[in-house]
């Protein structure tokens, strides 16, 4: 009788502190608390459950001490530490500034598009710089904003970042179809996007020539449909571990590019995308893993040929036109520059031990890794002196009314 009221106890012990616990998380994301405050919640409730389950065990008749022991080898045996977020925890990552969850319904659009818009404190929003962080499949907003750290960075350098995020409904990993330029599909999303920013530079009166667009994996796969159908939004583009633009009109044919690289030449497909249209350039960045098991590095060289031509550094051949300068060769990453007027205007860094993971970020949260430099500090060195000096509504108008 004794040893089945302990258990009841210390059992409902732990499930109250659990929801206790839950409660805390739920709370730190839905306030975008400042990290001080996040620190001592986060601290209390995990405390909390620590001592309850201290209490749980110390508790139990011994017969059951040896069935704690059991339930506690394998995870002892194994070794593996526990990991915890460089930021401490990540509340963090949302710094001291504000953190704004809302949804944007675009005109004609059938579903709203959720965002969460990071403003840094101390700094005034009129002609802030906007950076769009455009997450990869199996990940949300709140993931990516955690183990990129940009908003660390926005509070040092003073500007905005907004995290759309794709809904389970429009697909079930919350993958961005970015190899589908219909209406109702990627197409749709990119323009969704497009109002979204729009909408943003008029409310908070963010500097329209200073809007930069970054994205991973599946995120990166829609920034390149943004950077080419609407050049006149953004000042420059950043890809980490996505996919050559193009080629893929199925999401079989995007795995295909994805495991193997385009299967045609690059300039021609940018060619075919742009039917004749004019372009005013894009530069762009772009980070690949030499591991990546997901997108095949072959992308990234890919994807350097095609913004080479977008910004007429390559020719119709895609015989590089511009000056290369390698900035950096060892510990682990390489990084080529290629520039007009001793202006960068692509760059591609690889990272020669990363997988298919974030570089430098917070590797407590998936598809993020420590290997490799800060590619959050490195996308914001090279969209820092980028400007759209010429903003010309008209390169956004192809996706305001539908693609393909």
């Amino acid at each position: 009788m004794t040893k089945n009221l302990t258990k009841l106890w210390a059992g409902g012990i732990q499930r109250l502190l659990a929801i206790q616990n839950r409660a805390a998380r739920e709370a730190l994301r839905e306030a975008g608390r400042r990290a001080p405050e996040a620190q001592a919640m986060w601290r209390t409730a995990q405390t909390a459950v620590a001592q309850a389950a201290a209490a749980a065990v110390a508790v139990p008749a011994a017969s059951e001490v040896h069935e704690a022991q059991e339930a506690r080898a394998p995870a002892a045996r194994s070794g593996a530490p526990v990991r915890e977020s460089r930021v401490g925890p990540r509340a963090a990552a949302w710094a001291a500034g504000e953190w704004q969850r809302a949804e944007h319904l675009a005109p004609g659009a059938s579903r709203a598009l959720a965002y969460g818009l990071y403003v840094p404190p101390g700094w005034p929003t009129e002609d802030m710089p906007l950076v769009v962080m455009l997450h990869g499949c199996k990940q949300t907003m709140d993931s990516f904003a955690e183990g990129t750290r940009m908003n660390l960075l926005a509070d040092k350098h003073g500007f905005a970042v907004v995290y759309p995020e794709q809904s389970m409904q429009a697909h079930p990993h919350q993958c961005w179809h970015w190899y589908d330029a219909r209406q109702s599909a990627g197409g749709g999303e990119a323009a969704a996007i497009v109002s979204l920013v729009d909408t943003l530079v008029q409310e908070h009166g963010f500097d329209r020539s200073r809007v930069y667009l970054a994205g991973l994996s599946a995120g990166a796969g829609l920034a390149a449909l943004l950077a080419v159908h609407a050049p006149g939004r953004f000042a420059a583009v950043a890809f980490h571990s996505g996919p050559a633009f193009g080629e893929a009109q199925s999401g079989v044919a995007a795995l295909d590019v994805m495991r193997r690289g385009l299967h045609h030449d690059p300039v021609a497909l940018v060619e075919r995308a742009l039917a004749g249209r004019a372009h005013p350039g894009m530069p762009a960045l772009i980070m690949q893993g030499d591991v990546d098991a997901v997108v095949a590095p072959l992308n990234a060289e890919q994807l350097a040929t095609q913004f080479l031509r977008l910004n007429r550094l390559a020719d119709a051949q895609g015989v590089h036109q511009g000056v290369v300068s390698h900035e950096h060769d060892g510990d682990g990453y390489t990084v080529q520059n290629y520039a007009r007027d001793g202006r960068s205007v692509v760059r591609l860094c690889r990272v020669s031990a990363l997988d298919h993971a974030w570089s430098g970020g917070d590797d407590a949260v998936p598809f993020h890794s420590a290997t490799g430099p800060d590619a959050s500090a490195m996308i914001w060195e090279f969209f820092e002196n980028q400007r759209r000096e010429a903003v010309d509504d008209a390169f956004g108008d192809e996706l305001a009314v539908g693609a393909g």
